[in-house]
């Protein structure tokens, strides 16, 4: 997907369509800010624990209780943000995407994990109107 199709899309998604929260009113706007995460440098890792906290996000695949195939991720800030270490982390990944029994050092083994990094950029309503 190019770059400026996918902002426009998931601009629209987020703003009008995310269901955690009630869609923007124009109202809001001069109090709104956007930040955006580019995700880059996707690596398969070697194994669940093949990555640095504050550097990578992780994105996971697993199957679940029932054989069902799952993803999660979190941006490399989350972890460091929460204050959790690695198993931590996935752990929080595996409840993320669904997981709901106990949570078994196997079950980490299993993972298939690929970690990126991102950058971030960040603008104000004002900044926008201003631009």
């Amino acid at each position: 997907m190019r770059l400026d199709v996918g902002l426009r899309e998931y601009a629209i998604t987020s703003a009008f369509h995310d269901m955690r929260f009630r869609p923007i009113v124009q109202s809001e706007l001069p109090s709104l800010s956007c930040s955006v995460s580019l995700l880059t440098d996707f690596e398969v890792a070697e194994d669940y624990l093949d990555w640095e906290v504050g550097k990578h996000g992780v994105w996971i695949e697993f199957r679940n209780e029932r054989g069902r195939r799952e993803t999660a991720t979190f941006l490399p800030e989350i972890a460091k943000e929460q204050g959790w270490n690695k198993v931590e982390t996935i752990d929080n990944l595996l409840r993320k995407g669904g997981y709901e029994l106990t949570i078994t050092p196997e079950l980490r083994r299993s993972v298939t994990l690929t970690r990126y990094q991102s950058k971030k950029a960040h603008l104000s309503y004002d900044e926008y109107m201003d631009m």
